[in-house]
């Protein structure tokens, strides 16, 4: 194992990481912006009203996402898995 292959294996770990995590964070982020501008708007302070519907939307995200989530970790796995040959040499 060289040097650049530890990085470029790495970097893709990270891509696949950050790839199948955006769309729940994504939608989390644009709930909690929404929800942010309606405390702003209407001076409710309350706490629990930021986190019900960001987690109602993560999870939404998450079931509507899974079959593409995972479609890309298993096809990350499986070329890890297919290249440990390569790796040990």
């Amino acid at each position: 194992m060289t040097p650049d292959f530890v990085v470029t294996f790495a970097q893709e770990a990270i891509k696949v990481t950050i790839l199948v995590a955006m769309p729940m964070l994504g939608l989390g982020l644009a709930v909690g912006l929404l929800v942010s501008i309606f405390q702003a708007v209407t001076q409710i302070n309350e706490m629990t009203l930021t986190f019900v519907p960001k987690i109602l939307v993560v999870l939404i995200a998450l079931l509507y996402f899974a079959n593409w989530m995972l479609e890309h970790l298993i096809r990350f796995a499986s070329t890890t898995i297919e290249q440990i040959p390569n790796y040990i040499r």
